[in-house]
């Protein structure tokens, strides 16, 4: 009855798939903040380890982003050390649908959204313009790009192979797509649709892996964590036990094999089961404030749904609906009666475990599923965030990827994505607690929840140092926790970039992974003023010097970091001598920094800042790379050589010998091509 009753539900469930991502992950209440760690073999690939490091930066008091007014469009906004160059609405088709995650391709942001994708040109960021507006809905719509060809996850279940916006309303149907389209962006302005390859569980994100041992071919990881599809709308579909059926669609990723010369034949060439021996990890419960509303909600009678052993309020713009269709196929008019409301009561349970696929056989066992894998070919390493999890595998065959160690964290509720710092030393985790769609940045909720937990990487093992979480309290109006980001590429540091929804963008550093610190910040009020409502940062990432945001009901934002105590212009210009030609975040590419003249004066400042040298020799190098940069030819070559050994003679007796020796090579560097 469910199915005939409820089909008009999938409108809402793009709502709900906020709340209820974290599936089928029995909750245990657990206080104990040092995670537990599982190791499976061992990996030789961390580098050197970092220097001591401190720095000292004096945030804005009291904190600006406190009682922000709301507004969708015209919300008060607070900035420290980074500005807005522009914030574009989106396009028509797109107001009020869900804007997702971003890839890059020369001059060009590609923007997801629920219903299709949006390609902007950002050569000129102070005034972004619309390329391309493609409607094909496919909730989530994760974007990809390699070279001319552009890829898109699709979960939804009323996505079409054809593109239309009708949906699918029937259970089983072969109109339906879940999985990864393929698109030719050769004419960025007019994609053409190549292929599709469907997958047993759709595409709720994938990752993008060039392999450096094959040009010849890419490879896609597919993440999807909707239920299984049945058999009979894709063959060879299976949600049972692997060890009831060796082809079960449950504990396993994908892998796509994208010939480049024939992108049509694309096809699952492997499903490795990287998630074997696992079991059901340790969670927290729930934080004060959703206890009391808990309590609230079900003593005035409110619509809850039961996730993961508690409950969760199902919002009224999802159940007001719902009533409403009920009222009317019983020939009524006028409010929903007491009798309407015990109905949808009854098939709430049946409804949620067709959507979520929660299968009580799985209690105990650990993730079925990955939410993100982000990979780092150049070391052959990759983070994946799974669910219940955080993985470090080894990519070295892109077909088989191994699983090195897996870690679980009491406080963690849902593993989303991973980030390495570039010399794969060290691994930042993000926690989706509640889904996305809750707001979990209160005065009252724990800075350990829904944070991001850093470890670093040694021998094949991740070793848990710290946590990191964005520290302005947020309102109960303001979805907020942590979500995607990058590193910037300051030369000699670790900085992120990240999305926080509605809280916000916070910039972090985490060269000192015990002690990571926010340095600069974006924020809005809330996108309305006396309910709930969905916006904020979905994504933010690093491209050419530039800082580029999916805001998730807003548009786009586009922001450039500003000279501070915490970063210096001559780092940000560092930063902004590395270029891509393009850019998957998940596809994460080593940072090469060319040599110029920011890059030896950025590392100066790093010394100085560290008092790593005394400030006479500081200013004495800086006087001479003055004058080195203001020859030519020969006398250049010969200022610079002869600073490069004065400094590397220097090494020995500084604070931070490895730092100086980086700014002796810089500078040797900048004699050589002189």
């Amino acid at each position: 009855m469910y199915m005939t009753i409820l089909n008009p539900i999938n409108t809402y469930w793009k709502q709900l798939a906020w709340m209820v991502r974290p599936l089928a992950l029995a909750l245990v209440t657990v206080t104990g903040c040092t995670p537990s760690t599982m190791s499976t073999s061992s990996f030789s690939g961390a580098g050197p380890r970092q220097a001591a490091y401190s720095l000292e930066v004096t945030p804005p008091s009291p904190d600006p982003r406190v009682g922000l007014r709301a507004g969708l469009f015209d919300a008060e906004e607070a900035a420290w050390n980074m500005k807005v160059i522009s914030a574009t609405p989106p396009p028509e088709e797109f107001v009020g649908v869900t804007n997702s995650d971003l890839a890059f391709r020369g001059d060009y942001a590609i923007q997801g959204n629920y219903d299709g994708i949006q390609i902007w040109d950002i050569s000129n960021p102070s005034a972004p313009t619309t390329v391309t507006t493609f409607v094909c809905p496919a909730s989530q719509s994760d974007v990809s790009v390699y070279g001319d060809l552009l890829f898109v996850s699709g979960e939804g279940m009323t996505g079409r192979l054809d593109c239309s916006d009708e949906g699918v309303q029937e259970a089983v149907s072969h109109d339906r797509l879940r999985g990864i389209r393929i698109f030719d962006i050769s004419d960025i302005r007019n994609p053409n649709y190549l292929t599709n390859v469907q997958t047993c569980r759709g595409s709720h994100t994938h990752t993008v892996l060039e392999d450096p041992n094959d040009h010849d071919n890419v490879y896609i990881y597919v993440s999807g964590s909707a239920p299984v599809r049945p058999a009979e709308e894709l063959a060879g579909c299976s949600d049972a036990l692997p060890s009831d059926d060796a082809n079960s669609a449950l504990f396993r990723i994908e892998v796509i094999k994208v010939p480049l010369a024939n992108p049509e034949d694309a096809a699952i060439v492997s499903s490795p089961r990287i998630f074997n021996d696992l079991v059901a990890p340790p969670q927290h419960g729930l934080a004060p404030e959703d206890i009391i509303e808990m309590e609230q909600a079900r003593a005035s009678g409110a619509f809850m749904i039961e996730m993961g052993g508690y409950q969760r309020v199902l919002p009224s713009q999802m159940t007001d609906p719902l009533l409403a269709q009920l009222v009317e196929r019983r020939g009524g008019s006028g409010p929903p009666t007491a009798a309407d409301s015990a109905t949808l009561r009854a098939l709430i349970p049946e409804m949620m475990a067709a959507r979520t696929g929660v299968n009580s056989a799985l209690e105990g066992m650990g993730p079925t599923q990955c939410h993100d894998i982000t990979v780092y070919p150049h070391l052959g390493i990759a983070g994946g965030a799974c669910e219940g999890y955080g993985l470090l595998l080894d990519i070295s065959d892109p077909i088989d990827p191994v699983r090195l160690a897996a870690v679980a964290d009491s406080n963690f509720s849902y593993w989303h994505s991973a980030t390495f710092n570039n010399d794969g030393t060290k691994v930042v985790f993000t926690d989706e607690w509640g889904g996305g769609g809750s707001p979990k940045c209160r005065a009252t909720d724990p800075m350990e929840w829904g944070a991001n937990a850093l470890f670093t990487v040694e021998d094949g093992e991740m070793n848990f140092k710290s946590y990191f979480k964005m520290p302005a309290p947020q309102t109960s109006l303001e979805n907020c926790v942590a979500h995607n980001g990058s590193l910037i590429p300051i030369p000699g540091r670790d900085i992120m970039v990240q999305s926080w929804y509605q809280g916000g963008i916070s910039i972090f550093d985490w060269t000192d992974v015990n002690n990571p610190i926010e340095i600069a910040y974006h924020d809005r009020g809330p996108t309305e003023a006396d309910r709930m409502g969905m916006g904020g940062s979905w994504s933010v990432y690093w491209y050419n010097g530039l800082l580029v945001s999916s805001e998730i009901a807003r548009g786009l934002d586009i922001f450039e970091l500003t000279p501070s105590e915490a970063i210096s212009q001559n780092e940000i210009d560092a930063a902004a001598t590395v270029k891509f030609e393009q850019l998957n975040s998940q596809g994460q590419p080593q940072i090469v920094w060319p040599v110029s003249f920011s890059l030896a004066k950025a590392y100066i400042d790093q010394l100085e800042r560290s008092n790593a040298i005394p400030s006479g020799r500081i200013n004495a190098i800086r006087t001479s790379l003055e004058e080195a940069e203001g020859e030519s030819g020969a006398a250049r070559q010969t200022t610079l050589s002869d600073l490069s050994s004065n400094i590397r003679g220097m090494a020995g007796r500084s604070r931070d010998a490895k730092k100086v020796e980086m700014l002796a090579d810089a500078v040797k560097g900048l004699a050589e091509g002189s």
